[in-house]
């Protein structure tokens, strides 16, 4: 296993503060003072793990939406994204990154990543910016779903919120049909305090 695949599986289980770099180089097959020569401190590894997972989006993103655009773009990439989510570590480790943004460098990090991802899903979509942000809208309700395993809540409004009346998951159903929301300019503006 990679050191960053590693570090992601670890993290993902236990945040920052609550996973050992023990348990890292354990899982990667490597020794502690080498996964601090790679990565110089635990913080820098979960850095490097947060960038990891954004970057794995947008390369899933890019991949499913090929040469489509509008919203076959979007669909595509949000059943990508769907298929992201099957895996904990993944889906885990991205709200641990939400998690820490306490920590300056860790917001400022996250924000990148969330600022590419953006990027790319405008680009890729082609989408006026009040659908590309219900994309987001609705892919955030799908992580906090899955994240607390709602389709396995056998209680009404776990099922409201992951079903429709065929019984297809939200995250499939919602995000495969894409969003249609009010037309608006693009907005050129970056997001302030980002690199």
């Amino acid at each position: 296993m990679s050191v960053l695949a590693a570090a992601v599986s670890e993290f993902a289980r236990g945040g920052l503060e609550g996973t050992s770099t023990e348990s890292i180089a354990s899982a990667a097959g490597i020794s502690q003072p080498y996964l601090f020569r790679l990565f110089g401190s635990k913080k820098g590894l979960f850095l490097a793990a947060v960038k990891e997972t954004f970057a794995r989006t947008v390369a899933a993103f890019e991949a499913a939406a090929g040469e489509r655009s509008g919203q076959e773009a979007m669909t595509a990439m949000a059943v990508a994204y769907n298929d992201l989510l099957a895996e904990p570590s993944y889906l885990l480790m991205q709200m641990q990154a939400y998690a820490a943004c306490g920590d300056p460098d860790i917001r400022a990090a996250t924000r990148r990543g969330f600022r590419d991802l953006w990027y790319a899903v405008e680009r890729l979509s082609g989408l006026d910016v009040d659908v590309v942000r219900a994309f987001f809208a609705m892919g955030m309700l799908c992580n906090v779903s899955a994240a607390m395993d709602l389709p396995a809540l056998d209680e009404r409004w776990a099922q409201i919120i992951c079903t429709d009346g065929a019984g297809i998951g939200v995250s499939k159903k919602v995000l495969a049909e894409g969003f249609t929301g009010p037309v608006s300019e693009p907005a050129d503006a970056d997001v302030a305090g980002i690199d």
